[in-house]
């Protein structure tokens, strides 16, 4: 009988923001598919119940600030030091930032907090996670880049930023770790139905969502299944891309 690649048993994948949304919806699916998930985020209360949706065990539940290096590292050691091993990193963790905002009124703080947890925050996890794949020739990394990422948004100059700032380190790390059996590839969806959205402003809400062709917002589990293609061992040969999950807004 053919392998399925698809499955997770035996692997161990990291969940980043998996308290609510995009991330919650991964981790479910991943968990059903065999795989031994750590979930981790910044909400404590979020993480709490998935862990007891999930019957997980308290070493697969963890703590993160994607804004400090250090909080980022001292998840990856954690890690490892319970499990021995990451097979694939999902990071769906970020922040929209201001929105509705013109661009000579941005804040540079509120800036630069967007691209600290964003763009940064993927960054750090990528160096923390890359030599541990290395030692064993094989990883999955996908991140959740956004629609923003190529296209703009207008009023969202620090979300557009760090997204777009995202696929292109996707896309040159992609090209330094081929020959280690690790893939690392993003995702840029359009407007999904999460917590993440509920405080944008509903002007450049109803801007997102009348630039998609399907004339919806899109649901977690729809983008969650993309994901767990390019965690898995199925994903194989493909490495540097930015799938879409955009409704048809996005087709390149």
């Amino acid at each position: 009988m053919a392998r399925n690649l698809g499955n997770f048993d035996g692997q161990v994948v990291l969940v980043v923001g998996a308290a609510s949304g995009i991330g919650r919806a991964v981790a479910r699916l991943i968990s059903s598919r065999g795989g031994t998930v750590v979930i981790s985020d910044l909400d404590k209360t979020g993480l709490a119940s998935l862990k007891e949706e999930l019957s997980l065990n308290d070493n697969q539940v963890k703590d993160v600030n994607l804004g400090d290096k250090s909080s980022v590292s001292n998840l990856i050691v954690s890690l490892i030091s319970d499990h021995s091993q990451i097979d694939a990193l999902i990071n769906t963790a970020g922040i929209v930032g201001p929105t509705n905002t013109k661009l000579e009124d941005v804040d540079w703080s509120a800036f630069e907090k967007t691209l600290s947890i964003n763009l940064f925050g993927a960054i750090w996890l990528t160096q923390a996670v890359v030599p541990f794949m290395k030692d064993r020739k094989y990883g999955r990394i996908a991140h959740v880049a956004s629609i923003a990422g190529k296209e703009g948004n207008p009023g969202m100059h620090a979300y557009n930023t760090s997204k777009a700032g995202l696929i292109g380190f996707v896309k040159g790390a992609s090209k330094e770790i081929a020959a280690d059996g690790i893939t690392i590839n993003s995702l840029a969806p359009a407007v999904i139905r999460t917590p993440m959205n509920a405080d944008t402003n509903e002007e450049t809400l109803k801007y997102m969502i009348g630039r998609i062709p399907m004339g919806r917002v899109g649901e977690p589990e729809e983008v969650a299944e993309l994901l767990a293609f390019m965690a898995s061992s199925a994903c194989s040969f493909t490495t540097g891309f930015t799938f879409d999950a955009s409704g048809g807004r996005a087709t390149y």
